[in-house]
């Protein structure tokens, strides 16, 4: 019985024992969990403040581009309307309190610097009170070398960063009464240059790399814009003064026109008053002799007769000389009457060329007519344009050595009729050309002084030419002849 109860109470003790080992076997495995629990939680832990840290880093960055995307949108406004004034102070007037604060400051004053006077000059006061700009403004020129070495060196200065040899930042907060700041160079390529400052009170603000950024960024358009304005000044008042000068001259080419054309009236009319009166007695020296070379008088020596031939020679050589000064007076006047109609050329030239006949077969000078078939008809004075050809052909015959070559040719261009009358004499020289539809104008050669003339042959052409609203030129090598153009309307 005793062994019996032995073995039972044995056996419970192993049961329990048995039950006690998988109790601590559990609760081991319960501490296990419970490590790696609190393993876990503080991973998660480390995780959510990481995630926090992150959050708010993303929150800062957030803000941060907020900021930098509501600044350039306002530099961006600010540009714009500053861009639209070319005057220098309405510029800064342009910058106003709702930009100030986009930017994320409270103050600014702009400076810019006038040489003349030595001294700074405030363009911009934002955000303070009545009496703190005149004392801002002493104290910055009273501190001027250490504002031109900033502007000298381009550096920028914050509450952040002084560039060396700058003023202390408590003496830049003392001075502007502000805590955080900026100030920025406004640079120009010409005229007075500045700085541009802003700041704020509150303690707790910090100037970041993109805020300077940004008011580097205004400081740059404001000397933009201000060499624009200084530019558009400059070109203005040189406009204003070449309009001045431009008006003045024209004045006084105007009044130098009408004195021209008062000297041009008084020559026309003594040419015509003394023409006339030279007429009268070279008609009665021309009659008297041709009346002592016909005999009536009695029989003439053979030297009184030559000598009166030469009288009589010499003046239609003058009264010639007259009638073209007078025709030319009358041109100039307008008191010719140009009976302007349809001409056929060829007849025109046809005519001078049977005239010139006689001439042109002593010095056996070949003449040549090629006239295109779509100009046969102009317009002109039938006596005015014949005189033209006797002219300029008259000319190429005194001109052209004997065996030369004369020719007449016409050609349509455009709506008018170019004539060319070309020779093969002795050319004229290129300084000549410009002069030689001058009065009395005369080439100085060797050729000249054998060939007599009055120099106004030529004048005479060039003033019919016009009349008939042409144009009149030569083209000429001295040895290779001479081409003298000319042009007249077609008639349709």
């Amino acid at each position: 019985m005793l062994s019996f109860i032995f073995i039972s109470i044995c056996l419970i003790v192993a049961a329990l024992g048995i039950a006690l080992l998988s109790k601590i076997q559990r609760l081991k495995e319960s501490a296990d969990k419970i490590a790696t629990l609190n393993l876990s939680l503080e991973e998660m832990d480390e995780q959510a403040k990481l995630i926090m840290r992150t959050d708010m880093e993303l929150n800062k960055a957030q803000e941060e581009l907020d900021k930098k995307i509501s600044s350039l949108d306002t530099l961006q406004k600010l540009s714009r309307e500053i861009n639209t004034t070319l005057e220098e102070k309405q510029i800064f007037k342009k910058i106003n309190n709702k930009h100030l604060e986009a930017l994320g400051f409270e103050r600014s004053l702009a400076f810019l610097w006038k040489s003349l006077e030595r001294e700074f000059r405030l363009y911009l006061c934002l955000g303070y009170g009545e009496e703190d700009p005149a004392k801002i403004e002493t104290a910055v020129n009273a501190n001027k070398d250490f504002f031109l070495d900033l502007i000298h060196n381009r550096s920028t200065a914050s509450s952040e960063f002084a560039p060396e040899n700058f003023l202390s930042q408590d003496k830049v907060r003392q001075l502007f009464l502000t805590q955080s700041f900026i100030i920025c160079p406004v640079l120009t390529q010409e005229g007075d240059q500045g700085f541009i400052f802003v700041g704020t009170q509150d303690i707790d603000a910090a100037i970041t790399k993109g805020d300077q950024e940004f008011i580097s960024i205004l400081a740059n358009q404001i000397g933009q814009t201000l060499d624009n304005a200084r530019l558009f000044e400059k070109t203005w008042k040189s406009q204003q003064e070449l309009e001045i000068k431009v008006e003045e001259r024209t004045r006084q080419l105007t009044q130098a026109l009408e004195e021209v054309k008062k000297i041009s009236r008084r020559k026309s009319d003594f040419i015509s008053s003394v023409s006339h009166e030279l007429r009268t007695p070279l008609t009665s020296i021309k009659g008297y002799a041709a009346i002592l070379l016909t005999g009536k008088l009695g029989a003439l020596p053979d030297e009184i007769k030559t000598r009166l031939e030469k009288i009589n020679r010499h003046s239609d050589e003058l009264i010639q000389m007259i009638n073209d000064l007078l025709d030319i007076s009358r041109i100039e006047s307008g008191k010719v009457d140009m009976k302007i109609t349809s001409q056929d050329l060829k007849s025109v030239v046809d005519k001078i060329a049977d005239l010139l006949s006689e001439q042109l077969k002593i010095k056996d000078i070949t003449f040549s007519m090629n006239i295109a078939d779509n100009c046969q008809n102009i317009l002109a004075a039938r006596g005015q344009i014949e005189r033209v050809f006797i002219n300029l052909i008259g000319n190429a015959l005194k001109f052209t050595p004997q065996n030369g070559k004369i020719s007449v040719t016409a050609n349509r261009v455009n709506n008018t009729i170019q004539i060319d009358v070309k020779d093969t004499g002795f050319g004229i020289p290129q300084d000549d050309q410009e002069h030689i539809f001058e009065e009395f104008y005369r080439v100085d050669n060797t050729i000249n002084q054998e060939v007599k003339g009055t120099g106004l042959g030529l004048t005479l052409v060039k003033h019919i030419i016009e009349a008939h609203q042409g144009k009149i030129w030569v083209n000429s090598k001295p040895g290779e002849g001479s081409t003298f153009s000319f042009t007249l309307k077609v008639a349709e």
